[in-house]
């Protein structure tokens, strides 16, 4: 099976849950990188500069033996198949871990609309507001359902929602998205028991240590 995974050179949870699942089950993939320029054209025709189809005009993509997957969940699903992260057999497991893939776009939606046609000034009034509003709202119901037992999300060993989990929160914490306190998640003690275990993990260490830029700011955990 050829493997290509399309995404941009930036490594947000949309792309490495799937790209760690596959990683974490040494399988082997392409990674195609697109820049801004590209990905407008993207945007405008469905496919990259080669011809290769990108089915709803947006990143990321995994393009299968020649066949192009769209859309972070349906992504995710197929890697952690592949890789053994994901049940075949377990449907309630299976939409538990659906619906942490899911509430992970429903925050990164969320502040990604917020302030989108404003100029930056306004736009960081508004995440301030944001912070102490919905998304406030939003983390404490991603922490309470966040199990207490293993010190993962979902069971006893690493999965796709601790992964999804911890790069989203990465993302939020590292003080790159102007109005985002780097102190957010510090008071959601099971968001952060959970980033810190996945940001320890000698698998994702390895993973980090290989791909990530030599600039890459790791999330405030504490």
């Amino acid at each position: 099976m050829e493997l290509t995974f399309i995404y941009f050179d930036f490594p947000f949870w949309r792309a490495e849950v799937g790209k760690i699942a596959l990683f974490m089950g040494g399988i082997d993939f392409k990674n195609r990188i697109v820049g801004s320029e590209e990905f407008q054209r993207v945007k405008q025709i469905g496919q990259l500069d080669d011809g290769t189809l990108i089915p709803f005009h947006q990143l990321p993509c995994l393009v299968v033996d020649g066949v192009s997957i769209a859309q972070t969940g349906g992504i995710a699903r197929f890697c952690g198949k592949l890789s053994g992260m994901y049940p075949k057999n377990d449907d309630v497991l299976a939409a538990q871990i659906d619906q942490f893939l899911d509430m992970a776009t429903d925050i990164t939606d969320l502040i990604s609309t917020t302030g989108r046609d404003e100029d930056q000034e306004a736009k960081k009034i508004k995440r301030q507001e944001l912070c102490k509003g919905e998304l406030a709202r939003k983390l404490g119901i991603l922490n309470k359902n966040i199990g207490d037992d293993s010190g993962w999300v979902l069971g006893p060993d690493l999965g796709l929602a601790d992964i999804a989990i911890w790069r989203l929160m990465g993302w939020l914490s590292c003080g790159i998205l102007d109005g985002i306190p780097t102190d957010l998640i510090k008071e959601f003690l099971r968001i952060s028991r959970v980033c810190l275990a996945v940001d320890t993990h000698p698998k994702i260490q390895e993973w980090v240590a290989r791909t990530y830029p030599k600039d890459y700011v790791r999330g405030n955990y504490l």
